[in-house]
């Protein structure tokens, strides 16, 4: 394989390699994805973006996990591809749409003195039914609100939720540096009700009304952020009552703003900025 061109992007930490291949002529297997996205021999990032041509929105995205699984949507990579997209000049409206293996989502750019810092992304409606998510239990039931058991004689109040790929969502009592993720993350991301295993997040609602957040993404591992992950959280919270419908979700790499409108439409914003630029090649890093 020769050298590939990428940019990195993050969004309040959440890092992407993008890589701009309009007719889809690259090939990246898991191996390479691997590779690239590991932070001692590679690149480093949580997941692999190609930005591609399609013939129904403006462009269209193809996410691949750091552990070189594919993923439906990622609400932060979506906000690093409309900022990557204006800079490679795929895209000259400030609003445009992007399609995702969950459809198509709406970006919106945010800029100061001219230059891009931020988006905000529409990320669809929430589905709860245990069959959209997918969940194992009848196709129209819902899991809200209802005791999980943690281990250790931990029972918490939980919600499960797609946003276009599953979510668990998990309100715990105390502080969240008292929960060890890199344990708990491993076993329920795998965890036997979800058959396509599941985004989980550790949750405390604040005494402000915003809501503090660790997040262990599918496929990837603990990150800094999770942009359909702080979206899990606000609807799920918000649909039983904790918080309301317009709320921050604070992440280690920074606050995300999620906003549930009347019509059911989540919408996504924070910030967004350009690391760097290189030239890889990713046999040479296997």
């Amino acid at each position: 394989m020769s050298e590939i061109a990428f940019s990195k992007y993050q969004a309040s930490g959440n890092d992407f390699i993008l890589i701009e291949d309009l007719e889809a002529a690259i090939h990246l297997s898991a191996d390479d994805v691997r590779a690239l996205c590991d932070r001692w021999f590679g690149v480093g990032a949580d997941g692999v973006i190609r930005v591609r041509r399609d013939d129904h929105a403006d462009v269209g995205m193809d996410l691949v996990n750091a552990d070189g699984t594919p993923a439906e949507l990622s609400g932060n990579g979506l906000r690093c591809v409309g900022a990557f997209a204006h800079a490679r000049k795929m895209v000259d409206a400030d609003v445009f749409e992007v399609r995702t293996l969950a459809g198509v989502r709406s970006v919106s750019v945010e800029r100061t003195d001219g230059a891009i810092v931020g988006a905000t992304v529409g990320m669809g409606k929430p589905n709860f039914t245990k069959a959209a998510i997918p969940m194992i239990g009848a196709a129209w039931e819902t899991f809200l609100d209802q005791p999980f058991d943690l281990g250790g004689g931990l029972t918490v109040p939980a919600g499960a939720v797609s946003m276009g790929n599953p979510h668990l969502v998990l309100f715990v009592p105390d502080e969240l540096e008292r929960y060890h993720v890199e344990h708990l993350g491993p076993a329920l991301e795998h965890h036997d009700w979800f058959p396509e295993r599941t985004n989980v997040e550790f949750v405390r609602v604040s005494d402000d009304g915003d809501v503090d957040v660790r997040v262990w993404e599918r496929g990837v591992g603990e990150t800094l952020a999770c942009g359909t992950g702080a979206c899990a959280v606000a609807v799920v919270a918000n649909e039983i009552g904790r918080v309301p419908a317009d709320v921050t979700v604070r992440f280690p790499g920074g606050p995300l703003r999620i906003e549930r409108r009347a019509d059911g439409e989540v919408l996504l914003g924070g910030p967004v900025s350009h690391v760097f630029d290189g030239v890889v090649d990713p046999e040479a890093l296997a």
